[in-house]
């Protein structure tokens, strides 16, 4: 064998080796599809959680991501197909008016990873679920809530009497009775996830009985608070900004800890079917309490106190909000 022709064989060799290692990168080195359903606006405060942090893991460069809002749930489950057939690897939606659907899809893609928020359980291989399990904040905002009231009555207005909305308003009401025994609650769904305009009718109608403290579950409360000059407390996201003078606090749904581990997973070729509602929880910071801005100096020291020591008692696993689904009642009278 001559030196020319060993050479060239060499040469082939790592050629070839060059080219393997190069596919080999290019897959590791691709970025999962991912898709988000939503039957909302992007706005809207759940949604809106999970797109926010959707897109936060697509600026890193870590997923590609495509999304539908305002899809119906006629649509859903076409949706749903459309997006695992043209290569999504991981899709996030809701699937709370569409479980059955939800879960055949992902019975007929099994090689798809789901991350839907249900009111399920998971579902093997692939079908996970989530929550916004944010009571621990809900529960200190109703505590800012029962300490800035000057009337006791605080009105509350819902979207729909689910688990997922009648915890919140369980653990507010909760907290809003443990700094002060004398405050009484009306509550009211719109039978809506997005209706601001009747979320504002009925939150004019508490505050025309006497409410002077707004529970904003629904976008359209904050609105007529201001209006009236009340005050309001926000839920899943933080609109201080937008009501300087009338959200004092707000309990803060975070769901990029969530995200980021189905992505980790979707990537490591990991992904199973699990419960991701206590990676919503403030030990995970998954929510947590919104700094009370405006209303630093506004807020009552000693309730502040109060509020700061049962926050730390909750991230010591000292004190434990109760998850109560059962749906709210009114007690005012």
């Amino acid at each position: 064998m001559s030196k020319h022709s060993l050479s060239r064989r060499q040469a082939l060799v790592l050629v070839a080796a060059a080219a393997s290692l190069s596919t080999g990168l290019a897959v590791a080195q691709a970025k999962p599809k991912v898709a988000g359903i939503y039957t909302v606006p992007f706005e809207q405060q759940w949604a809106g959680r999970l797109h926010t942090a959707l897109k936060a893991a697509e600026a890193r460069g870590d997923i590609e991501y495509k999304a539908s809002e305002n899809v119906s749930n006629a649509d859903y489950e076409r949706v749903m197909r459309e997006y695992a057939t043209a290569g999504s690897v991981l899709i996030v939606g809701e699937a709370f008016a569409v479980e059955a659907a939800a879960r055949k899809v992902a019975k007929d893609f099994p090689k798809v990873s789901f991350l839907m928020g249900s009111s399920g359980k998971p579902q093997a291989p692939n079908f996970s679920v989530f929550d916004n399990y944010i009571q621990e904040p809900a529960y200190l905002s109703g505590m800012v809530a029962g300490g800035m009231t000057k009337s006791n009555k605080i009105g509350m207005v819902g979207g729909f009497p689910i688990p997922e909305v009648n915890r919140l308003m369980n653990a507010f009401m909760a907290g809003a009775k443990e700094v002060n025994p004398k405050v009484e609650f009306s509550v009211s769904f719109i039978n809506s996830w997005f209706d601001p305009p009747k979320a504002k009718e009925a939150a004019f109608a508490m505050i025309d009985k006497g409410a002077d403290v707004m529970y904003a579950e629904r976008f359209g409360v904050s609105d007529a608070a201001k209006e009236k000059g009340k005050l309001a407390i926000g839920n899943v996201i933080n609109t201080q900004d937008k009501y300087p003078d009338t959200v004092v606090a707000s309990a803060l749904w975070k769901m990029e800890p969530s995200i980021d581990r189905a992505v980790k997973l979707v990537k490591d070729g990991k992904f199973t079917a699990e419960d991701y509602g206590q990676y919503s929880m403030m030990k995970h910071k998954g929510s947590e309490l919104a700094p009370l801005g405006t209303f630093e100096k506004k807020v009552p020291a000693e309730i502040v106190a109060k509020v700061k020591a049962k926050e730390k008692a909750i991230l010591d696993g000292k004190f434990t909000v109760k998850v109560d689904d059962k749906q709210p009642k009114s007690t005012a009278k």
